[in-house]
């Protein structure tokens, strides 16, 4: 895969508009997903800023058209087109309905949306467990589905916004959903943010010869999204003392959003996937978890588990990948 380096002067504290400075994506259409709260919105108001017409893609519309609102009145005159429309990634008929009623070319798709730590063990009306089917398998469904858009745009990204969390477990393929172990909101949430980096690696080796760049990303810790809606902080602060676990410095929304920004749209990654960012920049890898507050564990790159994760979700969504 590609090495290219951003500059020196893109790091853990540089936001989305400052990534975007002088870069013009006029002509250029965005997906972004989860896009009505927190990073997902500071995604969308640096790509479209740059010229970009971005579709918010969101399982609350009426949320969404208050975000497209808010920014659409403080957006230079020059910003892209702003649209709204309907995915929930835990109903595939949603999935279904966003790939077929897409139409042209796709020059970006950032997967931003997800949950994390459901208290309980949730499952979608389908069986699955909730987390690893909202953060990976909806993910996969559309992605895959938009493929012959991304194909037809000559240079697309993808973007896949995974997590630190990916070191609380790799993919357990023998018990995906929780049917034999006892669940854990957080090696859960784990194996989820895994996948998304696995689907990125994935990807990367299938789409090289359509021009498309896959990447995954950790946007860091931002306090007070909508993400963390359902973490009990002491059962999350319990965890961490157990797992000997640390977590980076907290960051803002328009920081958390830069690394995303920068995979989707800044020359300088230009060719590079099948990488795990963070920080705007590529990752180094850890061997273990304890006191770890960056980096990516090998096997989240492994091609291996990367093939597997493939055909698996494959088997799950159907032959093609896209929902039944």
């Amino acid at each position: 895969m590609s090495q290219a380096q951003p500059p020196t002067t893109f790091g853990v504290s540089t936001t989305a508009a400052e990534v975007v400075d002088g870069i013009d994506l006029h002509g250029r259409r965005a997906v972004v997903t989860g896009a009505s709260s927190g990073i997902g919105v500071e995604t969308v108001r640096a790509l479209a800023a740059a010229g970009a017409d971005v579709t918010l893609a969101v399982r609350d519309t009426d949320a969404g058209a208050r975000v497209a609102t808010r920014l659409e009145a403080v957006l230079p005159p020059t910003a892209g087109k702003l649209t709204v429309a309907r995915l929930d990634l835990a109903d595939r008929s949603t999935v279904a309905e966003f790939v077929a009623a897409w139409s042209g070319p796709l020059h970006i798709l950032v997967c931003n949306a997800g949950v994390m730590a459901f208290p309980e063990l949730t499952r979608t009306p389908d069986g699955r467990e909730a987390q690893f089917a909202v953060n990976h398998l909806g993910h996969f469904a559309l992605t895959v589905g938009l493929h012959p858009a991304l194909a037809a745009a000559d240079g697309a990204r993808v973007v896949s916004v995974a997590s630190i969390g990916h070191l609380f477990s790799p993919v357990v393929f023998d018990d995906l959903d929780y049917r034999f172990r006892p669940y854990d909101p957080w090696t859960s949430y784990g194996q989820s943010k895994t996948a998304n980096i696995l689907f990125a690696v994935g990807a990367a080796e299938r789409w090289a010869g359509d021009g498309i760049s896959v990447n995954a990303l950790m946007p860091g810790n931002v306090g007070g999204t909508s993400l963390a809606r359902h973490v009990d902080p002491q059962q999350l602060a319990g965890f961490i003392d157990l797992a000997g676990f640390a977590l980076p410095p907290e960051k803002t929304a328009e920081q958390g959003a830069a690394t995303s920004v920068l995979l989707a749209a800044s020359p300088t990654v230009e060719g590079v996937t099948g990488r795990y960012f963070e920080d705007c920049a590529p990752s180094r890898l850890v061997t273990e978890r304890a006191g770890a507050v960056a980096g990516v564990a090998p096997y989240a790159l492994d091609q291996g588990n990367a093939a597997r994760l493939w055909t698996v979700s494959q088997s799950v969504l159907g032959e093609s990948g896209t929902p039944a």
